[in-house]
């Protein structure tokens, strides 16, 4: 779907630049949009759909180790650990249902949270709980990744005490992160670092628009991020 896109803007002649954007200026009627390689982007409207990541633990190999053992989507890996061991880091809706996912593949799979209470639904945290191959592991942290070009373990601490725990594969649920740093000290966000907008897609800032899973909103999925896109561009044009 993505090519599609792509292909359609392509046919359209739409200048691509492939550059890293450090901030993003406001003036009374340009913004300047500037780039790590020093070039500054001058234009009459910006449209921000930058998106968000999944958090880090930033922890000792998770980087090294990101696509040989460390991923971020059980859905998209979980396959590639059938009858082995993993573990899922995090509380939340998210990490529970990549746990019961992922227990259907694996041999045994940790659930890794750094308090006992768990921040899921209910009825989520009960299957959890009632899953055979499932071990919750509460007040741990992961303090370490560690492997030979693959995940072969990962060392946990509690309470100070450190524990090592084999297994092939972690999967690390722990919230998502919105790409806005570059705009921080321009258009209002609230707590979480999503950028404030209604369903016009309008910041704060006249000519600054944001749309996708970047903006406030109860539901991020392709489908409204798409919709974001074409509501954004109708009050760029009436603006």
């Amino acid at each position: 779907l993505a090519m599609k896109f792509r292909e359609h803007a392509d046919a359209l002649s739409v200048p691509f630049i492939d550059a890293e954007v450090s901030s993003v200026e406001n003036e009374s009627e340009y913004k300047k949009v500037h780039l790590e390689d020093g070039e500054t982007i001058c234009t009459k409207n910006v449209l921000v759909a930058t998106g968000a990541g999944h958090k880090k633990l930033s922890v000792k190999g998770e980087e090294e180790l990101t696509g040989a053992g460390v991923s971020y989507c059980a859905t998209c890996d979980g396959a590639f650990f059938k009858n082995k061991t993993t573990a899922v880091v995090g509380g939340g809706d998210v990490a529970l249902e990549d746990a019961l996912y992922l227990a259907n593949l694996c041999e045994k799979v940790y659930l890794i949270h750094r308090r006992e209470g768990l921040r899921a639904a209910k009825e989520l945290s009960e299957k959890v709980m009632a899953a055979e191959n499932i071990e919750f592991l509460p007040y741990y942290e992961v303090k370490e990744i560690a492997g030979d070009g693959m995940v072969q373990k990962v060392i946990l601490t509690q309470n100070q005490t450190g524990e090592e725990i084999e297994l092939s594969g972690i999967f690390i649920a722990v919230g998502m992160e919105p790409q806005t740093a570059f705009v921080k000290d321009v258009v209002e966000r609230n707590d979480a670092g999503y950028i404030c907008a209604g369903e016009d897609c309008r910041t704060n800032v006249p000519g600054i628009y944001v749309a996708g899973d970047v903006r406030t909103k109860p539901l991020r999925q392709v489908i409204t991020a798409v919709s974001d896109g074409a509501v954004a561009i109708a009050s760029l044009e009436q603006d």
